[in-house]
C-alpha cells in the first residue's frame, strides 16, 4: 500500500514539479527577484537536518563566507522544511544555509512548510546538491544517475526540469565509467573534466592521467596523447646507458691498444659476470684476432 502511494504521489508528481518547491517564486509575486515569503518563523533549535541527505561534505569556508552574508543581510531564501510528528520540522532544501545560521548565530530562520514524503524528500536533496555551484563534475555526475536510478528520470526529463542541456548530462554521466582513481583526481581538482571525457574511451586512461598531473597537459595534448597510445606511435623510452667506472675505461683502453681493434666491455653492476665487445674493420683485422686468440 505504501509502495502505490510512493509512486503515485511521489514520481507520478514528476521532477518539474518538486523542482518548482525548490527554485520557483510564487507566481503573484510583484517581482521576478522578489525572496520568497516564508510560511511561519521557526526557532532554530525545532529545525533538524534531514538524516538521509546524500551530500555529506560542508566545505567550511563556503560555510563561513554564507553565515557573513546573513549576519549582514539574514536569509533572503527560506529553507523548505516538512513538520515531524514531534512538533519539529525536518529540512527538505537549505541545510547549508540552516548551517551557516547557526554560525552567524541566528534565533529563528524562515521556512516553507510542504508535505512531502520520504521518497520525494531524497529526491529533492538529490536536485538541491546537483543545482550547487560548487559540485565538482563527478560529484554532479554522481547526482544524475542516482535520479536516473532511484527514481527512473530519463536524460531529457532531467535536461528539461533542471535546465541542462542534454548533451551536457551525457558527457558528465560517461565520467562515472572512468576507473575510480581517475574520478578521484577529478573530485580533488587535478584533472578537469575536459580531460577526464579525453581518457573515457582510452585503454591506457591511468598511465595518461599521471601524465596530465606530473607534466601540466592541456585538454587538447591530452587529446593528442590518447590518438598516439591508441595508434601505437610512441617512441619507446630509451633505456639509459650503464655509467663505466675509471678502471673499466682504462681497461677497455688498454686491450684497444694492443689488439688495435676498438673493444666494449659491459660488467653486470653488482655482479661477477658481463661481456667484451670487440669490433675489427676488415677480414685482415679478423684473421689477426683468430690468430691471437688459437695461438698457444
Amino acid at each position: 500500500m505504501a509502495e502505490n502511494r510512493i509512486k503515485s504521489r511521489g514520481l507520478g508528481r514528476g521532477l518539474s514539479a518538486l523542482m518548482a518547491d525548490v527554485n520557483e517564486a510564487p507566481k503573484t509575486a510583484p517581482n521576478a527577484d522578489e525572496p520568497r515569503r516564508p510560511d511561519l518563523l521557526v526557532p532554530i533549535e525545532n529545525i533538524e537536518p534531514n538524516p538521509d541527505q546524500p551530500r555529506r561534505r560542508f566545505d567550511p569556508e563556503h560555510l563561513e563566507d554564507l553565515a557573513n552574508s546573513i549576519r549582514e543581510k539574514g536569509v533572503i531564501q527560506p529553507l523548505i522544511v516538512r513538520e515531524k510528528s514531534d512538533g519539529k520540522y525536518e529540512i527538505v532544501a537549505g541545510e547549508r544555509r540552516w548551517r551557516a545560521s547557526q554560525k552567524a548565530q541566528l534565533h529563528e530562520l524562515p521556512v516553507i512548510v510542504r508535505d512531502f514524503n520520504d521518497t520525494e524528500v531524497l529526491e529533492i536533496a538529490i536536485i538541491e546538491n546537483i543545482q550547487r555551484s560548487d559540485l565538482n563534475p563527478v560529484e554532479e555526475a554522481a547526482g544524475y544517475r542516482q535520479l536516473m536510478e532511484k527514481f527512473g528520470h530519463t536524460q531529457e526529463a532531467m535536461s528539461k526540469a533542471l535546465g541542462k542541456s542534454r548533451s551536457h548530462i551525457a558527457n558528465l554521466l560517461r565520467l562515472l565509467n572512468l576507473p575510480q582513481d581517475i574520478q578521484d583526481l577529478v573530485e580533488e581538482g587535478k584533472l578537469s573534466s575536459g580531460h577526464a571525457r579525453a581518457l573515457i574511451t582510452s585503454d591506457h586512461a591511468q598511465v595518461i592521467a599521471k601524465r596530465i598531473v606530473n607534466e601540466g597537459l592541456s585538454v587538447r595534448a591530452t587529446e593528442a596523447l590518447v590518438k598516439k597510445y591508441a595508434s601505437g606511435d610512441l617512441e619507446k623510452p630509451k633505456k639509459p646507458k650503464p655509467v663505466k667506472d675509471a678502471d673499466t675505461k682504462a681497461l677497455e683502453g688498454d686491450l684497444s691498444a694492443n689488439l688495435g681493434m676498438a673493444v666494449q666491455i659491459d660488467h653486470k653492476a653488482g655482479g661477477e659476470s658481463g661481456q667484451i665487445t670487440i669490433k675489427y674493420k676488415d677480414m685482415e683485422q679478423l684473421d689477426e684476432l683468430c690468430r691471437i686468440l688459437t695461438s698457444q
